[in-house]
């Protein structure tokens, strides 16, 4: 079963809609104890990163999920998600990341709009398990004015201004900047294949 991280992010309901409607069974959950058995991890993410950490901290769940990351158990981070397992982020800087790749999350700086916001093209490093069976260059839905650097795990990229990680892949941990539950039949296809995994 696929246990879902409820640390109070916004988009929780977009993506338990997402599993019921691939016909999935997942469990919602704020305990450590029950993230310590999880088999399968989504951790949603939306908003400010220090208010995310805070959070993950306050429940008791920063040491629960990188130990269940570092036992090989599969995990799904978006957005916010995908942001917090570096080791730190420009949008808070006293805020310590999970700290699962090294590296920091940097604000877009230039004359675009920010937040990047809307439908963009994935541009694939390698082979991904994510977007198995998606063509190049797939559409999804991007909301977010702080970005991941291109990293040894990036699979993806997406360019805004210059290009930055828009999936990531290494092992167990898989983790997506854009969100799958507002991608359509991309982003279907990227949970299911996260669901096969």
């Amino acid at each position: 079963m696929t246990t879902i991280v409820n640390y109070g992010a916004g988009n929780i309901r977009s993506v338990q809609n997402t599993l019921d409607e691939l016909g999935a069974p997942y469990e919602v959950t704020d305990q450590p104890e029950v993230v310590l058995r999880a088999t399968k991890i989504i951790l949603p993410g939306v908003g400010h990163f220090g208010q995310m950490m805070q959070a993950i901290d306050r429940l008791g769940l920063r040491e629960p999920l990188r130990e269940k990351i570092g036992a090989g158990v599969p995990f799904l981070g978006i957005c916010v998600g995908l942001q917090c397992l570096f080791e730190r982020s420009e949008e808070a800087p006293g805020e310590a990341g999970l700290g699962v790749l090294a590296g920091e999350v940097k604000r877009f700086v230039g004359e675009a709009r920010i937040p990047h916001m809307g439908w963009n093209s994935l541009d694939r490093q390698r082979p991904c398990l994510l977007l198995k069976g998606l063509g190049e260059g797939a559409f999804t839905y991007f909301a977010h004015s702080y970005y991941a650097p291109v990293h040894g795990a990036t699979a993806a990229t997406c360019t805004y201004m210059h290009p930055y990680s828009a999936v990531l892949e290494l092992a167990n941990l898989h983790a997506v900047q854009f969100h799958p539950e507002k991608s359509g039949p991309v982003g279907l296809r990227v949970m299911r294949n996260f669901l096969e995994i």
